[in-house]
């Protein structure tokens, strides 16, 4: 890992992120080299360029002005950067939204961000049919783009200015839209993928989070276009069959995946044999990584997996295995972390109150619970409304999973409270197996006495129920509130 002493950079006042990322790659002589790889073909940054100038021109042609919002709801493809970038560029401001939502979910975002315009790839149309604006860009963007000026100037947005809306996941309850500012892009680059990452224009990257996501959009948008990287993109879900084609094919050099999917990977009989892939990197966000998980990749292919901690209020990874990222402060307040950095959200959209439970001066309250070792490593303790008090002690739902998941037969496992009959809440854990593995009540006791012997007796779980599986966000985060309903 590398850890510099880096704090934040010098953006200028008069600052426009789409121009910065775009233009930073043809003055270093770039522009011959492949930016973008996806599933139809590949385009250089001097292609991406036009592109983006093309499509800021589109939106000027109809009609849309600074600082109006576009919903853009797309896979993963050339005509995502081309559309997100464009918009910024011409000082609209991209909403990204999920592609996996309903239709009532879409209307409700439609409405709420008031967006001029739906920017939306032709396979999710129909998921429009009841809530479309007036104005409706479908992608592919080809036809769109030929009809376009290839020249177009940035529009002379400001630092601190609006300049794209991500909506929190929904792993908590209704989603709310988050403004982030110009600098915040390239901000979380310069204070987690270079000194982090150590990310050159020799990587490429493929993220299995796509980049509607915080996550994804800092793995396949900014870190890459910050240093000139290469970057894969995959339009279709990430499944362990789907990665490993890619990982494979394209043998990037840096990974970004999810806990879960790490899980499913390490379970696949797919799975590739050490050595077979040209990876350098490996990281998990979007929730904390079991231990068990870690090791188990590593001893397979002999790279660490960073994990990561981050937000969408914060944009990307603050904590990187237990660690402040430089540039970032973190401090913990009964245990709940708060932390402070550039890359702060302005707030929530129309939503006052939560934005200043969440948004307090220069610190971000997170709503997870860490606890600090020794050594000064933070420890993720699962979110603040997840812990469970048993017998007036608290209880993480993440230190029972992890527990869980090292039986041999199970793949993935949720904790949350459940009262009993006398009224008290007790730790109840539902558990997907692994293939193979069929469901039993004598599995279940050995579950019981497995967590027993690997934690104090109080912690185990009352009650397992196996699924097929977990209810989560498309982002790959376990919804608990539905289990707890």
């Amino acid at each position: 890992m590398y850890y510099d002493s880096v704090s934040s950079i010098e953006i200028p006042r008069v600052y426009n992120a789409a121009h910065d990322l775009i233009e930073r790659n043809l003055r270093a002589g770039r522009a011959a080299k492949v930016a973008y790889v996806d599933d139809n073909g590949s385009c250089t940054f001097a292609e991406l360029a036009e592109r983006v100038n093309r499509f800021a021109n589109a939106l000027s042609g109809l009609g849309l002005q600074r600082e109006q919002r576009v919903l853009v709801c797309m896979h993963d493809a050339i005509d995502f950067p081309t559309a997100f970038l464009g918009s910024i560029k011409a000082g609209v401001v991209p909403v990204a939204v999920n592609t996996l939502l309903t239709p009532a979910e879409y209307a409700y975002m439609l409405e709420d961000s008031r967006a001029r315009a739906l920017i939306v790839s032709e396979a999710l149309l129909p998921r429009f049919e009841e809530c479309r604006p007036r104005r409706v860009i479908v992608s592919p963007l080809s036809d769109l783009l030929a009809k376009s000026d290839a020249h177009f100037e940035a529009a002379p947005t400001c630092c601190d200015e609006p300049c794209f809306w991500l909506y929190s996941s929904g792993s908590t309850g209704a989603p709310k839209g988050t403004v982030h500012v110009h600098s915040s892009l390239i901000q979380t680059a310069e204070l987690y993928a270079r000194p982090i990452l150590g990310i050159t224009e020799s990587d490429v990257v493929f993220s299995a989070a796509k980049l509607f996501f915080a996550y994804g959009l800092g793995n396949s948008l900014s870190f890459p276009l910050a240093a000139g990287a290469t970057t894969i993109l995959m339009k279709e879900r990430a499944t362990p069959a789907s990665v490993f084609a890619r990982l494979l094919k394209h043998q990037p050099t840096i990974f970004y995946g999810v806990p879960t999917l790490y899980a499913a990977m390490l379970a696949s009989p797919d799975l590739p044999p050490r050595g077979a892939l040209g990876l350098r990197h490996c990281v998990s966000a979007g929730e904390a990584l079991p231990e068990n998980i870690g090791k188990r990749w590593s001893g397979h292919f002999g790279i660490d997996i960073l994990d990561g901690i981050g937000s969408t209020e914060m944009l990307h990874i603050y904590l990187s295995n237990g660690r402040p990222v430089p540039g970032y402060q973190v401090r913990l307040a009964d245990g709940e972390l708060y932390v402070a950095g550039p890359t702060s959200a302005l707030g929530y959209w129309n939503q006052r109150e939560r934005s200043r439970a969440t948004f307090q001066g220069e610190w971000t309250r997170t709503g997870d619970k860490f606890t600090l070792r020794e050594d000064g490593c933070y420890v993720y303790a699962g979110r603040t409304d997840d812990m469970l008090k048993v017998g007036g002690i608290y209880v993480s739902p993440a230190e029972v999973e992890a527990a869980l998941i090292t039986h041999e037969a199970v793949l993935e496992a949720a904790v949350v409270g459940r009262e009993d009959a006398e009224k008290l809440i007790k730790p109840a854990a539902f558990v997907v197996l692994k293939p193979g593995r069929a469901p039993c009540e004598a599995l279940a006791e050995e579950l019981k006495q497995h967590v027993k012997s690997r934690l104090a007796p109080y912690k185990y779980p009352r009650w397992i129920e196996f699924i097929e599986e977990l209810p989560k966000t498309a982002t790959g985060k376990v919804q608990r509130f539905k289990l707890r309903a």
